[in-house]
């Protein structure tokens, strides 16, 4: 989500259901990185706490796509 400047609520409802697919599919969905105003998007909706937030793209990602 670095590259991303603003989120709203469709935004928001995009990666809620996009979280849904994917925890029907037995996966997960983790924002990494949010900007300041998508970081106090998630956190005025209480995306927060639905969403696992990384303040940065987790280094096992970064190997992994660097590979």
């Amino acid at each position: 989500m670095s590259a991303v400047d603003f989120c709203d609520s469709t935004g928001m409802n995009v990666l809620l259901s996009a979280l849904k697919r994917m925890k029907e599919q037995g996966g997960a969905l983790e924002v990494a990185a949010p900007r300041p105003a998508v970081r106090k998007i998630l956190q005025v909706t209480g995306l927060d706490s639905v969403f696992t937030v990384h303040e940065e793209v987790p280094q096992e990602l970064l190997v992994a796509e660097g590979s």
